[in-house]
């Protein structure tokens, strides 16, 4: 018989009480505790699990859990989620405690039950409970990390090296659109992220005693850059467009659905980048290539200072369109920059980061059959969305070959992630375990 809704809290309620912060050093302890509580609970829900040293000594929670009748055959899903969280401060902004799973006005509290801790438990639990149900239709394999706050790759590293089988991947760290909607990711954007630097001379000048004479470093990397900004429509040049895959009626049909761009630009008292942006607010951040300056020093920006600079530096950061190769769009920038920087001017290009892009096809069986699942359960077909942002597991998957799809449910406009006062609605906890169980049986189907 499955657990009632008060023992489910009660168990997600230990796991929300381990204060693992993986920011923080003191609690690196913590982020061990948290490993071995998920690993704890996939070996009581029948399978095996084992908490593994990564990358300086992070742990990684490696499980799974076989099918009920012939694991040999079954499909295999590979899951990711991460146990680490973000800091809890400011602590005077929360009306509970951050690691005490509260229940008020309809809705649970606590540091964690958003993101990712929440969606990590529904997926687990489902899992236990179609085992100990002798209904488990597919082999499930879990991949969790506790550094996913910090930017860490210890998963990314293992998706690489991994040999094992899998049929297709399910991430679950997101959350949904409104309440009743979900929305599954099945694109992301790749990153470049360089680092400029220029120089031209020796040391800084009297302004006015060289001033029209002498080559400004600071109006040196301007120029270099003004090559590869946005042009007045808000787009870069063509050249670093290359390869964008375009979206699918599907996904538009799905993206009319979300809240408009206006709305999301206003929410952070934004203002468009060009006339018509937020009428194309998707477009631009979904499925085409954006490049911002995200970092500019040059002379004294803040004291009265008369000087003509000898050096410049940029940080400039470009979010590659699903489709598009880094390699390439990292030659086309490097040779614009190049070409319109002063001739006498040294001009270093360091790139601090490259990810690649990636998407699932709309079209995919997985999609569908867990689309069907959600949509079962839900009441309401997931959205087919993109994400503006980059999320190198996502890639790692998808280089694999493997169906990927990203979702949660918490309410994203609603739940406050890495904010005080961290929340989901009451009834998610059971909504998502139950709609996870109907995932797993739907896509015991692949490949029949």
């Amino acid at each position: 018989m499955p657990p009632s809704h008060e023992e489910l809290l009660a168990a997600l309620a230990e796991l929300i009480a381990i204060p693992s912060v993986s920011a923080d050093p003191d609690h690196a302890p913590d982020v061990e505790r948290a490993a071995s509580w998920v690993a704890d609970r996939i070996r009581a829900g029948g399978g095996t699990a084992d908490v593994v040293p990564w990358n300086g000594g992070r742990p990684l929670v490696l499980g799974e859990v076989a099918a009920t009748e012939h694991p040999e055959s079954a499909p295999t899903i590979l899951c990711y989620a991460h146990f680490d969280i973000q800091p809890p401060d400011p602590l005077e902004l929360w009306d509970t405690p951050p690691f005490e799973l509260t229940q008020r006005d309809g809705r649970l509290y606590a540091r964690g039950v958003a993101d990712d801790k929440g969606n990590l438990f529904m997926l687990v639990e489902a899992v236990r409970q179609l085992a100990e149900a002798g209904e488990l239709p597919v082999n499930v394999r879990f991949g969790f990390d506790g550094e996913e706050e910090v930017g860490g790759d210890s998963i990314v590293q293992w998706v690489e090296q991994d040999e094992r089988r899998a049929d297709a991947a399910l991430i679950l760290d997101g959350a949904m659109a409104r309440r009743g909607q979900p929305v599954f990711y099945v694109g992301v954007r790749g990153m470049l992220y360089f680092h400029l630097r220029v120089r031209t001379g020796t040391t800084d000048m009297h302004s006015g005693m060289f001033g029209a004479a002498a080559l400004n470093a600071g109006h040196a990397l301007m120029t270099a850059l003004a090559s590869v900004l946005p042009r007045a429509d808000g787009y870069v040049p063509d050249e670093l467009r290359v390869g964008a895959t375009p979206p699918s009626d599907e996904e538009l049909a799905a993206w009319s659905q979300l809240p408009p761009g206006s709305e999301q630009l206003s929410h952070y008292g934004a203002l468009p980048i060009a006339p018509g942006a937020t009428d194309e607010f998707y477009l631009r951040t979904f499925a085409d290539t954006s490049l911002d300056v995200n970092g500019f020093a040059s002379g004294s920006p803040d004291l009265v200072k008369t000087v003509l600079p000898v050096e410049a530096r940029a940080n400039v950061s470009i979010r590659l369109a699903p489709g598009q190769d880094p390699d390439e769009i990292q030659q086309v920038f490097e040779r614009k920059v190049r070409e319109a920087t002063p001739d006498g001017a040294e001009l270093e290009i360091t790139v601090r980061n490259s990810a690649r892009p990636a998407m699932t096809p709309t079209d995919a069986p997985a999609i569908r059959l867990a689309g069907d699942a959600f949509e079962h359960v839900v009441g309401a077909r997931p959205l087919l969305v993109r994400s503006g942002g980059t999320l190198p597991i996502y890639a790692g998957l998808v280089a694999r070959g493997l169906p990927t799809l990203a979702t949660g449910f918490g309410v994203e406009s609603e739940c406050n992630v890495h904010a005080p006062n961290e929340n989901v609605p009451e009834n998610a906890l059971d909504v998502g375990v139950k709609t996870m169980r109907e995932v797993f049986l739907r896509l015991g189907q692949l490949g029949s």
